[in-house]
């Protein structure tokens, strides 16, 4: 509304001014009796004669503003909440008092018509405007395809129709539906039916452009579609839900019988939503596809769970740089033999880097020595093919690699052992002492040849061998941050593992290494324990069962 300050003005001519005025002025006095009007007034309002009450002759928000301006007894005070605007023959006017000296008051009325259905549509714009980017908003911040459906039939019953419907491409013949009443919560159902039997839905699900509203006869919509409780549908809009590349399905709008059908600028609007609603969706659904192809692949590159096998106890621990990640350049194996009694191979290695890229040459070389496991005895064979194999790929990363051979032989396991590049394995002996495998070698991928040493140790009973990455060593903490736990504090540390079960083992290496990190960063680490295990036998004594431990 637009307020105008009254005034008071010396008219030049008494009789009346304004006869010729392009706007249409009425002039009464203060006991609302009409006193003069232009030739503009009379076109307007034929029966506003002068010497007739104003109350007859023109709108009552007029009529309320005169008298709010007679009894204010002051020339600029008016009424507060007393409207200055009101409707004239189906058009808009503002109504600009001026008092003159006689104490009438002549009305100004102004056409606004135009500008009320400009200030009405800029409204809308804005209104609509915010509410697209409240749905893009809310529709992006979940990669999940359902509430992606439940927030587009939500958003869409509560301010585009009386119900909608977010309908996702079929799954085999069962064609996802969310459904939702204005003023409910979305259901979720799965509809076995054929959706080129509903006019416009089979051609908006294949992302054809929407039929018009105006060729869909309401009666035509199956039973399915219309939701519990809703009554009779009075107009449907069918458009397709746009997606990247390919449609990510269909928004279904009703309205009730008797409300007012879609208008065109409706549809627009409609179809403008729909494409924000249809790339939330395809998004949510390449996300979902994207993360069940990773999990597929990741439970290749994750590290395995370790056992007892062939009376040889394994045990291994992983932990990635990255604790929000799953995988990296660190990686073991256990490889059962194919015949009971025969050695199984245990690999355990560090390729160049970490992250994903890391990762995926991991996966490389553990698929190499997977298909080498009929060499398994020839280590030295071994390394020398999957360094080939390394040249000649893309790759530009080396690996360091040591292989295990393990049996057991009675009560003790023989231990084949052979370093790449790596650090040398450690050994726990039953009494606590700690010693290095006598075995090393070169790096594999880095240059044309590898040449490695082989040694073999025997682990009694209790007794274990320990391979690790450098990132165990190489963790940089303790009191002052800059400090490597380094190898000999590893070897003072497993000097109080002696006895201990492989799974205790590498869990106690694992904590170590982490408190002495701190929050700090650190490359991967990797700890697998071979062990011998301590066999216990039962024997009858004096009639009672005791057992004793045989090494």
């Amino acid at each position: 509304m637009v307020s105008t300050q009254a005034q008071t003005v010396t008219d030049a001519e008494p009789d009346f001014p304004w006869g010729r005025a392009p706007y249409p002025v009425l002039v009464a006095d203060a006991e609302g009796t009409l006193v003069q009007r232009n030739n503009a007034a009379q076109a307007l309002l034929p029966a506003a004669c002068p010497g007739s009450r104003l109350a007859d002759v023109v709108p009552a928000w007029l009529v309320a503003a005169h008298q709010a301006m007679c009894l204010a007894g002051t020339r600029t005070a008016q009424e507060p909440g007393v409207p200055l605007s009101g409707a004239i023959e189906a058009r808009q006017f503002e109504a600009h008092p001026r008092v003159r000296d006689d104490r009438t008051v002549a009305w100004w009325l102004v056409d606004d018509t135009d500008h009320q259905l400009a200030r009405e549509a800029l409204r809308t714009e804005r209104e609509r405007t915010a509410f697209l980017a409240k749905a893009s908003s809310i529709l992006l911040s979940s990669l999940n395809l359902g509430r992606c459906m439940d927030v587009t039939a939500h958003m869409a019953a509560e301010n585009l129709a009386d119900a909608a419907l977010a309908i996702a491409p079929a799954r085999g013949d069962r064609l996802p539906v969310v459904t939702c009443l204005r003023g409910g919560a979305p259901a979720t159902a799965q509809e076995v039916v054929d959706p080129d039997e509903v006019p416009g839905l089979g051609e908006a699900l294949r992302g054809f452009p929407p039929v018009p509203s105006r060729w869909i006869d309401p009666s035509a919509a199956p039973h399915w579609m219309i939701p519990e409780g809703f009554g009779p549908i009075g107009a449907i809009v069918i458009t397709p839900l746009p997606g990247h590349g390919v449609p990510a399905g269909a928004l279904v709008l009703l309205r009730k019988e008797g409300s007012a059908a879609f208008t065109e600028e409706e549809e627009v609007f409609a179809r403008l939503f729909a494409a924000r609603s249809g790339a939330a969706m395809s998004a949510a659904r390449l996300y979902a596809e994207q993360t069940a192809i990773t999990e597929v692949l990741m439970r290749e590159l994750l590290p395995p769970s370790l056992h007892q096998i062939s009376g040889v106890d394994f045990a291994g621990s992983y932990r990635p740089s990255a604790d929000h990640e799953r995988i990296g350049g660190d990686f073991y194996d256990v490889h059962p033999a194919a015949v009971e009694g025969e050695p199984s191979l245990v690999t355990l290695g560090d390729v160049c880097g970490k992250g994903l890229e890391a990762a995926v040459l991991t996966g490389k070389i553990r698929n190499t020595l997977h298909a080498l496991l009929p060499m398994a005895d020839d280590h030295q064979r071994m390394l020398t093919l999957l360094n080939t194999a390394l040249l000649n790929s893309h790759h530009t990363r080396f690996a360091t690699l040591v292989l295990a051979s393990a049996a057991r032989k009675g009560n003790e396991v023989h231990v084949r052992l052979t370093s790449a590049g790596h650090p040398n394995p450690l050994i726990i002996r039953a009494n606590g002492t700690v010693k290095k495998a006598d075995t090393r070698g070169t790096l594999v991928g880095a240059l044309p040849s590898v040449r490695a040493r082989t040694t073999t140790v025997t682990l009694a009973p209790g007794e274990s061998c320990i391979l690790y990455t450098d990132g165990i060593t190489e963790a940089k903490g303790g009191p002052l941050g800059d400090t490597l736990f380094g190898e000999e504090r590893l070897m003072r540390a497993l000097a109080g593992c002696a006895g201990m079960p492989a799974e205790g083992i590498v869990e106690h290496v694992q904590m170590l290494a982490s408190q002495w990190l701190g929050k700090r960063r650190h490359d991967d680490m990797a700890v697998v324990a071979i062990s011998a295990p301590r066999t216990h036998h039962l024997s009858a004594v004096n009639g009672h069962t005791r057992g004793r431990y045989t090494s």
